[in-house]
């Protein structure tokens, strides 16, 4: 799994940016060189989405849980200081975009290393 998530904002009518970057890799598979590493890419329509989902709550609970590892939401919470109710919504949420991982156990994770951002115009 790759260590860095690329955040892509854009404000044209194709979000997902990451087409070039899709088809260099299978040019590459194609030709018989060896791939480039996959990207992990997270797309948003614009800016103000961008800031709706990743709100400066939710961005100190990933950095949180990067530093403390694997733990239950109620031990999030806890950690955080904050209401077990907001902790797990902001928790669902981050994984249905994919920034944090749940395990079988019930414990979430952070397995990114770094999280890039780029706004194109």
């Amino acid at each position: 799994m790759p260590k860095t998530l690329y955040v892509r904002v854009s404000s044209g009518p194709n979000p997902a940016d990451d087409t070039l970057d899709r088809f260099e890799a299978a040019w590459h598979l194609a030709s018989g060189r060896r791939p480039p590493a996959p990207l992990a890419i997270l797309s948003f329509a614009g800016l103000p989405l961008l800031a709706k989902s990743l709100t400066p709550a939710r961005w100190e609970l990933l950095k949180r849980l990067k530093a403390i590892g694997p733990a239950s939401v109620f031990a999030l919470a806890k950690h955080l200081k904050r209401d077990y109710k907001n902790v797990h919504t902001d928790v669902s949420r981050l994984v249905d975009l994919k920034l944090v991982e749940k395990a079988r156990d019930g414990r979430v994770g952070v397995s990114w290393q770094a999280v890039r951002a780029e706004l194109r115009l």
